[in-house]
């Protein structure tokens, strides 16, 4: 198994940062797949308090739980801050989503200890090692 398999399977808790309660919104559906394949699921929105029966936090700081992957759905030039607040929270991963690219954050994650993918869809992968 591969290193995002690993990561994937050994994951309980993901926050994702700029859910939307917009009908077709990546971020939104990919909430609920998560939902739907077991994962303790969080959102991230100053903006709505629940999505689809998911508590929604205005950051990440707010979640009452340890997040192992926080999964970024906000553009590039946000991701720094998002980083720096998954530091704080002893997060273990940052994954952004196809689009989103910061090769900044990228380096200030992975000098703290957290594991970085970057520019790939949490769903396509999750399917691609477990079907």
């Amino acid at each position: 198994m591969n290193n995002i398999c690993e990561i994937l399977k050994n994951s309980k808790t993901i926050a994702v940062v700029g859910i939307s309660d917009k009908p077709g919104r990546d971020s939104g559906l990919i909430a609920r797949f998560l939902k739907s394949k077991g994962y303790i699921v969080y959102g991230v929105n100053p903006t709505i308090k629940s999505f689809d029966g998911i508590q929604v936090y205005k950051s990440l700081k707010d979640i009452p739980d340890q997040i192992d992957i926080v999964d970024i759905f906000r553009r590039s030039e946000f991701v720094t801050e998002i980083v720096k607040e998954a530091i704080e929270i002893k997060a273990k991963v940052v994954w952004m989503q196809l689009g989103v690219v910061n090769y900044d954050a990228e380096k200030l994650a992975l000098d703290a200890g957290l594991k970085v993918i970057m520019d790939r869809c949490i769903a396509i992968e999750y399917r691609m090692c477990f079907g």
